[in-house]
């Protein structure tokens, strides 16, 4: 994947982030792999591997976001100019001279 110097930066920083937010999904991974015998890896285990595998991935979502908000520039929006009276469709026109 060719990346601009731009995004490799924005994926170092999303990737240490993640590291530091999926910590403890990765462990309770390998300690649930760890805990099964061979003969019990499919089935319902399987289930398990993908629900903390999705909670890595909704970590890494959120990681991203929070990190993009985080940039995002504070200041407030100009208010827009009022708008100019326009006369109503029914008004009756002047008067010829």
């Amino acid at each position: 994947m060719n990346l601009t110097p731009d995004q490799e930066a924005e994926a170092r920083r999303i990737y240490d982030a993640l590291k530091t937010a999926a910590d403890a999904d990765l462990l309770a991974l390998a300690r649930l792999l760890a805990s099964k015998p061979d003969s019990q890896i499919f089935g319902a285990t399987e289930f398990q591997v993908r629900d903390l595998v999705h909670q890595i991935g909704a970590k890494a979502v959120q990681t991203v976001l929070e990190g993009r908000k985080k940039k995002a520039t504070p200041a407030v929006a100009p208010a827009a100019p009022p708008a100019t009276p326009t006369p109503s469709s029914n008004a009756t026109p002047p008067a010829a001279p």
